[in-house]
């Protein structure tokens, strides 16, 4: 059976393309009209009253604001769709070749090229506002990660259990795909100290530094835009899951990124999401090291 990984990938990244531009279409086309005031929220020198603004007054819905985000961003949003689907495809389609190994120099230019990408991100909106208010970072209630973080991994591991007991696993494995995604594979059979470390240090602390800024900090909030939340929601979640180019991985990563927008939106700080993403490649890189090091035997989900 041929490896259905990279048309799963595909219709994973243009489903939630269409979804986005659909609803984004559908919500521009039924947005009212107001006559123009002459200036908004001005008070008319003969008036003790306020003029009507031309727009009403977004409603929040959650703590991420989006006031700052414009039509311009949706040329932000596909950049990052671009890339980061021409970079999966070429990956996918590379893994498939014979004698493909990993070297410190590919983890490397992985590292640099996700600082890159976040990097992108926060100029595009740092002109506009502080980071501080863009990802509220000043959050006074930040020792309830301590709850939320194992919390949040505790219950991804019940679900992956469930998965498991489900039967989720031998369907994967019977469309002759690897139900272990590479990088977990890399932690568990690599002898090159090296590629470990830079391996750990990718998954630790890059991914939940620059994946939570590309993927919630703009992508999520930009989408929620234009898009509205539970769109944007699922959408960027999709593209977050689809980025990992694991057709295993897929549903979990999935599930996960909606978690972790749910506590972004929950908590109107990225600091939550970080330390839950922090958290949850932490264990898996050190339960991988215990169970490689101790010999203890594991039924990996993806």
């Amino acid at each position: 059976m041929a490896d259905p990984t990279e048309p799963v990938i595909i219709a994973t990244f243009t489903a939630a393309l269409g979804l986005f531009a659909f609803t984004a279409n559908m919500r521009r086309s039924f947005k009212p009209k107001l006559s123009p005031a002459p200036v908004a929220d001005a008070w008319d020198e003969d008036s003790d009253a306020p003029l009507i603004s031309a727009e009403p007054p977004e409603i929040p819905i959650g703590k991420v604001a989006t006031w700052f985000y414009r039509p311009l961003d949706l040329l932000g949003i596909g950049l990052i769709f671009v890339v980061f689907f021409s970079l999966v495809i070429a990956t996918v389609r590379a893994s498939g070749k014979p004698d493909m190994e990993l070297s410190s120099a590919a983890l490397i230019q992985s590292i640099v090229f996700q600082f890159i990408i976040a990097g992108i991100a926060a100029a595009i909106v740092i002109p506009r506002i502080r980071p501080v208010e863009w990802l509220g970072l000043c959050w006074p209630k930040w020792p309830r990660v301590l709850l939320i973080a194992p919390a949040s991994v505790l219950g991804m591991w019940a679900f992956f259990g469930g998965l498991q007991a489900s039967g989720y696993i031998k369907w994967i494995e019977s469309f002759g795909v690897e139900s272990v995604q590479d990088t977990v594979k890399i932690l568990q059979k690599s002898n090159d100290l090296t590629i470990l470390g830079l391996m750990s240090f990718a998954a630790v602390i890059v991914a939940p530094l620059c994946e939570e800024i590309v993927f919630r900090g703009y992508l999520y909030a930009a989408m929620k835009k234009f898009s509205g939340p539970w769109v944007a929601c699922l959408c960027s979640a999709l593209i977050f899951a689809a980025a990992h180019g694991s057709f295993a991985a897929l549903l979990p990563l999935l599930v996960f990124g909606c978690l972790l927008v749910f506590i972004y939106e929950k908590t109107g700080s990225l600091w939550a999401p970080m330390a839950v993403h922090f958290c949850f490649n932490g264990a898996t890189v050190v339960i991988q090291m215990a169970a490689r090091y101790y010999h203890i035997p594991l039924d990996v989900a993806p």
